[in-house]
């Protein structure tokens, strides 16, 4: 029997009234701003509203370093927030939008999978209420305003050479990556080079992801730098005027959106902030709502345990307020063997046939990124727990293999059948999970708010990544510099990194040591509240392969979508 599309399992979902659904998590009908059927807006009053009401244990959904496989750390979070009812809890589950270039590009959407799936998955892979719209328009007012303040005289002697604010587009297109602007006559503007980054790696992504309220969004607009004078001095959005209009813009984006899984366990779907250049992680006000609404909030961090959880714990925590009970970290057998190094995948081609052969040995070898990752969680006092997505093709000796890793580490450990099996397949997993919370929270943050800039940076380095050391280019030390000079040196580092290796590079897998982490350029995310170094190439505007999903994905003859994945 063949197994039914995601998008064929969606269509086919029966869907409570949200209405209904807000009244289980305690939210009134009057919180709720309606967009269609089965997508709701929640007002922000909600945070006051349910303030007095018991907190959630806080449970963050991460992995081993990703492979071209796909980990299923979506389905994962989906599958564990379904099955907490299966074992008489109520779970609300908070997870990011998915950005439509991965949609429409190689990766397809990011609503879970199989029987654990957030619904309506075509809505929430196509638009759902417009937040990244909002995103893209806000980002670009801003930078139409940059060329209209150097068009119109330049009072803050902003130096066209040292702009860093781009423009944004949520869709794959590399043609856009370096363009040049103000082309034309004079009054087509001042001609200069800048370029397009997609929408989910815009600063106002991370700033909707990261703030509490609305004041607090518009004042970390205003904070926004947009460049540097050719003395170093800092421009930002307030200082041309920009900051104001851009609020506004995202007055409505701020609040986080309603939905479902298939099993009906609420959702909140809230910002898609990028996993590499950004902390990659949904927002702060949909878990300050989501932790008082049930027993648990499940939420996931973007990629493995090394650059989400890392930023989950160190950014968003430190934002928030809020502190972790446990950490899931997602892995597979398949994912543990391709880092044995014996085996070459490639995104969107057959599976190489001796990955599928019985082979524990290799799943031990492999187990030394999953060890890596657990460590990773443990070093900021969180209980982690780790969760095995099997597969049909998966053998028994493998996943014995990771148990015996798991008793090695002193850690819990859950088969999960729960893309097959919905939440009724992860009950192990919420049991366990829910074991885990009980212990005594420890959490600690990594590093000091007065730590120098370097320091941050070596800290992860050394710690979370296993480097030797770090060595910057001539350019980020003057960067660094120039941050210090500014007052930006209390922000949190957030490392941008290849999301395939623990390391900063991709052909290094497993858990590399003896390697040092190259900073070839540092950047400020003042208004999002930290700074980025950059290591290695990093692409802030994907582009599309041979055979993007565009290609599949149609209206059939009475308007509904197919291809979705």
């Amino acid at each position: 029997m063949t197994f039914p599309s995601d998008l064929s399992i969606a269509q086919n979902a029966s869907l409570k009234p949200l209405g209904d659904l807000a009244d289980e998590m305690g939210i009134g009908t009057h919180l709720l701003e309606p967009h269609g059927d089965d997508v709701a807006k929640i007002r922000l009053e909600a945070i006051d509203e349910l303030a007095d009401r018991p907190r959630a244990r806080y449970v963050v959904v991460t992995a081993i370093t990703p492979t071209p496989l796909g980990e299923g750390k979506t389905t994962t979070t989906v599958g564990l927030g379904q099955a907490m009812r299966h074992v008489g809890r109520k779970a609300t589950i908070a997870v990011r939008q998915p950005s439509m270039g991965p949609t429409f590009g190689i990766k397809g959407g990011a609503a879970g999978g199989g029987y654990s799936q957030v619904v309506p998955m075509e809505i929430l892979n196509l638009h759902l209420t417009g937040d990244f719209h909002a995103v893209t328009a806000a980002h670009n007012l801003l930078s139409a305003l940059v060329d209209n303040h150097l068009y119109h005289g330049n009072a803050s002697g902003l130096d066209v050479n040292s702009i860093t604010w781009r423009r944004v587009l949520d869709v794959n297109d590399r043609a856009l990556r370096n363009i040049v602007v103000g082309l034309g006559p004079p009054a087509d503007g001042i001609t200069r080079q800048s370029g397009f980054d997609i929408t989910a790696a815009s600063e106002v992504m991370a700033i909707l992801a990261l703030a509490k309220s609305l004041p607090e969004m518009r004042e970390r607009l205003a904070r926004v730098v947009v460049g540097y004078t050719a003395e170093g001095t800092a421009v930002t959005a307030d200082d041309i005027g920009g900051a104001g209009a851009m609020a506004v813009m995202m007055r409505d984006a701020l609040k986080p959106n309603l939905l479902q899984t298939l099993e009906n366990t609420p959702v909140l779907v809230h910002a898609g902030p990028f996993g590499n250049i950004a902390h990659g992680n949904s927002s702060v006000v949909a878990d300050l709502i989501g932790m008082r609404t049930g027993d648990v909030l499940v939420t996931e961090a973007g990629f493995g345990a090394d650059m989400g959880a890392e930023r989950f714990f160190n950014i968003k925590c430190r934002a928030s307020g809020l502190t972790p009970d446990a950490a899931v970290v997602v892995t597979t057998v398949r994912a543990l063997k391709a880092h044995s190094g014996r085996h070459r995948i490639v995104a969107g081609r057959p599976l190489p046939y001796p990955l599928l052969e019985e082979n524990p040995d290799e799943v031990h070898i492999g187990g030394a990124n999953l060890r890596k990752q657990v460590d990773n969680v443990r070093m900021h006092g969180v209980t982690p727990v780790i969760a095995i997505n099997a597969f049909p093709g998966d053998h028994v000796s493998e996943h014995e293999a990771v148990r015996e890793i798991a008793a090695e580490l002193g850690v819990r450990v859950a088969v999960c059948t729960h893309f097959a099996d919905g939440g009724s397949g992860a009950t192990e997993l919420a049991e366990a999970v829910l074991e885990a919370t009980d212990e005594p929270s420890e959490f600690q943050l990594l590093y000091r708010d007065e730590a120098p800039l370097r320091e941050k940076i070596e800290t992860v380095a050394a710690r979370v990544y296993g480097a030797d050391g770090v060595d910057y280019t001539p350019a980020a030390s003057r960067q660094l510099e120039t941050y210090d000079y500014n007052g930006f040196g209390h922000l949190p580092v957030c490392i941008a990194k290849t999301h395939l290796s623990i390391s900063s590079d991709p052909k290094l897998l497993g858990a590399p040591t003896g390697w040092r982490l190259p900073v070839r350029e540092v950047r400020a995310s003042v208004g999002a509240g930290f700074v980025y170094p950059i290591c290695g190439e990093m692409r802030t505007m994907p582009g599309l392969g041979t055979s993007p999903a565009a290609f599949r994905i149609d209206l059939d003859e009475t308007g509904e979508i197919q291809g979705l994945s």
